[in-house]
């Protein structure tokens, strides 16, 4: 029996260690799972805001017809950003930046959109008007929370795959890290307010 000792020592090693790893990845497949899957109520929250533009200019257009510019460019604007869509599954740096630019194009157009509103008080006191405005606004606020959650999701899953010795099992598994979704270019300067 001593004769196999060793033997018997080395297995359970392999089958403690194999259990482990086998943990770990289950542990990251998990991780990167969840993040994935916020991923997708982040993109979710974009396609409402995008559902509401084409209601919100028609309700224009009827009041302010000749802001055809303005109207054409929200159009414009909400063509690219519905184009532009990411798996979750290969998000990087790159396809995070342009799913981005997409979105902050759509965004400006819609601040412009709103600024045109201010021109015409009968537009901004329309039922429809008011309503449409009220869920662009929660709508805004709802996407800005699902990207908060995704970056705390995704920043976990970053951390863990790093860690030692959770790196040796994401590195030989091929788990990568996750972009995340960072402020607009030129947010980190406050505007600047004269009256």
């Amino acid at each position: 029996m001593k004769k196999f000792l060793p033997l018997i020592i080395i297995i359970a090693l392999i089958l403690i260690l194999g259990n482990w790893g086998v943990g770990v990845n289950n542990m990251l497949v998990e991780k990167e799972g969840l993040a994935e899957a916020q991923w997708a109520n982040v993109e979710s929250s974009y396609q409402r805001r995008a559902d509401l533009i084409p209601n919100l200019v028609s309700t224009v257009k009827g009041y302010a017809a000749h802001e055809k510019e303005t109207l054409e460019g929200v159009i414009k604007a909400r063509s690219e950003a519905t184009k532009t869509t990411i798996d979750a599954s290969n998000l990087t740096p790159e396809t995070m930046a342009q799913f981005q630019q997409a979105q902050q194009g759509l965004s400006g157009a819609l601040s412009r959109l709103l600024l045109t509103v201010e021109r015409y008080p009968e537009l901004k006191a329309d039922k429809s008007f008011l309503e449409l405005q009220s869920q662009l606004e929660g709508t805004e606020n709802r996407i800005n929370v699902e990207r908060n959650k995704f970056n705390k999701l995704a920043g976990d899953y970053n951390i863990t795959i790093k860690k030692i010795p959770t790196n040796i099992v994401a590195s030989f598994a091929g788990f990568e890290g996750m972009p995340l979704y960072k402020s607009d270019p030129g947010s980190e300067k406050a505007p600047k307010v004269e009256f």
